[in-house]
């Protein structure tokens, strides 16, 4: 099996990996009280999604 000659340098390994990082996350505004929420989440203010009551959210 055939093996690499000489190491790969910390700046070609990372150079080669650059392109891996987080997606930022979208953030949507709630339709029922405003509040910016991460898109496909359940707003942790008032406690909807899609429309419906979905948690019960203390005061």
């Amino acid at each position: 099996m055939p093996v690499p000659k000489r190491r790969t340098s910390r700046s070609v390994t990372r150079s080669r990996r650059n392109h891996k990082k987080m997606p930022v996350i979208n953030f949507t505004p709630c339709p029922a009280c405003g509040e910016l929420t991460p898109s496909h989440k359940v707003c942790p203010k008032c406690g909807q999604y899609a429309g419906k009551q979905v948690v019960e959210v203390e005061a």
